[in-house]
């Protein structure tokens, strides 16, 4: 809780309790009336202040200048417990809303910790850490295993495993050795390398991915707050009413205190504290409802919209799969399967390579490492290992091209390790990203919902792409995209009319994130990057929460609809009947206060959620 809404919720304690006093007190008159204004200023003087301010610069018709209009309409016709009443239940209302939406986003580029503080690079022989800011082009720069690469540029010596997950979506480390390029943001996992820099911090792909994200947030439109709209017509509309049934029977009949009274139970009865506290607390019950279930929404706004979604798009590594690679088939030739796994797991158990440990967790069984003699790892092609006192090669194609072994290619999309003793092709083995156990549940519930499509949006390769979207049954994929073309992606859906949610958790969704219409991050394990720019978080990683939003969603907008019919049909009866003179001052109490609590009653619903 911040300290403003803190003080804010002292001032509705402080005026409860001021406003029970002076109910209690045995004064009458204008001690009476003076005992009840202390907590009307202690709890609305805000409100006053910005209705006299709203005045001033000409924006008269808002809902402040309502309530202040009406709480002093109830002093004029010495209802004082009413005017104190019904402005601490609006300051109810808007603390509600404060905390429901007024979590406040620290700045995205803060927390894009892809962006390194610094790098060590080579000057006169030695090495020097410095801000990547201070690093020129054609400079040379070291990264060791675990540090992010601060600086695009192509590796000059030595070779490794590179992790590009947060920039591409690509699940799969990438093998590089000398000549290759190497793009900032991504990590080193493996090996030492030296890079010579190919562009500046300021142009370097993380800048770029910055960027991005600070575009996108520049087009995405906020949503009018409810009330706000709402007073637009109707505060303009009551205060005429009441203006105009107070004078024009007046000067037939002459009658201007009965008139005047009937205008100020019109304005009484008209004051919309109903709606300015029970659409925000039915935003703030479904929002706290969803939360106890691992949805974090962080605005009424966010709820709004997700509730109109029609499309889903998501992305693919650490969203609808566990970004844990694990052994998919075991294709021998003229061994048996568990001999070939065997081969694998013992050429690879010296190996940290996330494909290494997805083989040796496959294998399943005790390494007898006594049985392993040398082992060559060759960069960017696999291992070369000696077992037995034989020669064995475990890698990619190239390798098997240069011990000559007669290998095939798998029908299998996926990750291919290949392994040949000498020049002999034994098989290869096929390694994937696994699904998440719920993920077919939460597509397939997404379209029973009646969502008229699902969208994969992946920097992975098109046939893996093609076999995820296969086991999961979404509509359309698009493969192979890097962070910007994802976001014209997203783009191209918005503009095809789609009230679109991205469902994504790395560092290059985070534009995305930002553009689509509802952004929704995986956030146990999703970036930070992420989780900012999002609107809504799964704080559990299970997109089967995401039918789950989506129906919480659309039953708190139900609510809040029920209740704004609800109070505009009760006020709009009791308004005529007051000014037909049918209705006193005790019906347009219950046209508000009554209203009021059983709108608050509804909205309590929203705080009830079932799976």
């Amino acid at each position: 809780m911040t300290r403003r809404q803190k003080k804010t919720l002292l001032r509705i304690v402080l005026a409860a309790l001021l406003l029970i006093a002076a109910a209690l007190l045995p004064v009458q008159g204008v001690w009476k009336a003076l005992a009840f204004v202390v907590p009307y200023l202690v709890i609305g003087y805000d409100v006053l202040w910005s209705a006299v301010r709203g005045i001033a610069h000409g924006q008269v018709f808002d809902e402040k200048f309502l309530m202040a209009v009406a709480t002093i309409g109830a002093f004029a016709i010495r209802e004082y417990p009413e005017a104190a009443a019904v402005m601490l239940f609006y300051q109810i209302g808007e603390f509600f809303q404060s905390v429901a939406v007024g979590r406040s986003r620290k700045s995205i580029a803060a927390l894009m910790d892809i962006r390194p503080d610094s790098a060590t690079v080579l000057r006169d022989g030695e090495e020097q850490e410095v801000e990547p800011d201070e690093v020129e082009i054609g400079e040379t720069i070291v990264v060791r295993p675990g540090e992010r690469i601060a600086l695009d540029g192509v590796i000059l010596e030595g070779s490794t495993a590179v992790n590009t997950s947060a920039l591409t979506g690509e699940s799969l480390p990438v093998d590089l050795g000398p000549g290759d390029k190497v793009v900032s943001g991504s990590v080193n996992l493996t090996g030492v390398i030296r890079v010579q820099t190919e562009s500046l911090a300021s142009e370097s792909t993380v800048s770029r991915i910055l960027e991005l994200v600070e575009n996108s947030a520049d087009k995405k439109a906020k949503v009018e707050g409810y009330i706000t709209r709402f007073a637009r017509w109707y505060t303009p509309t009551v205060v005429i009413g009441a203006l105009l049934l107070a004078v024009i029977p007046s000067l037939v009949t002459g009658n201007w205190a009965e008139w005047i009274h009937r205008a100020l139970v019109f304005l009484v009865v008209s004051c919309p504290c109903a709606l300015v506290v029970s659409v925000p607390l039915s935003f703030f019950g479904g929002i706290g409802g969803a939360s106890r279930h691992g949805i974090l929404v962080k605005g009424a706004n966010d709820m709004e919209m997700l509730a109109k979604v029609d499309t889903v798009a998501f992305d693919k590594t650490g969203t609808l799969t566990q970004g844990r690679f694990a052994v998919d088939a075991v294709h021998p030739r003229e061994i048996d399967a568990d001999a070939l796994l065997d081969i694998a797991a013992a050429a690879e158990s010296f190996s940290t390579h996330p494909l290494a440990e997805s083989i040796i967790r496959a294998h399943g069984k005790h390494i007898d490492r006594s049985r392993i003699g040398e082992v060559k790892e060759l960069a960017g092609r696999g291992l070369q290992a000696e077992i037995d006192g034989e020669r064995y090669f475990v890698g990619n194609a190239r390798l098997m091209e240069e011990a000559s072994a007669d290998y095939h290619d798998c029908h299998l999309p996926g990750t291919v390790i290949h392994i040949a003793h000498g020049s002999e092709y034994l098989g290869h083995i096929v390694i994937n990203d696994t699904l998440k156990p719920d993920a077919v549940e939460a597509v397939a519930a997404l379209k029973t919902l009646g969502l008229r499509r699902t969208v994969l949006l992946t920097g992975d390769r098109e046939k893996v792409a093609q076999k995820v979207a296969g086991e999961l049954g979404v509509d359309e994929v698009r493969a192979e995209l890097l962070p910007a073309q994802k976001v014209e992606a997203v783009e191209e859906l918005l503009s095809s009319g789609a009230k679109l949610a991205f469902v994504g958790d790395g560092i290059n969704d985070a534009p995305v994130l930002t553009r689509a219409d509802v952004g929704i991050a995986m956030g146990a394990l999703g970036s930070d990057a992420a989780i900012e720019s999002a609107d809504i978080v799964l704080m559990d990683d299970k997109p089967s929460r995401l039918p789950l939003a989506v129906r919480i969603a659309r039953r708190t907008m139900s609510i809040v609809r029920e209740n704004i019919i609800f109070a505009l049909g009760v006020k709009i009866l009791i308004l005529i009947l007051g000014a037909l003179g049918i209705a006193d001052l005790w019906l347009a109490v219950f046209g508000d206060v009554g209203v009021l609590i059983l709108s608050i009653l509804n909205a309590m619903r929203c705080m009830v959620i079932r799976e």
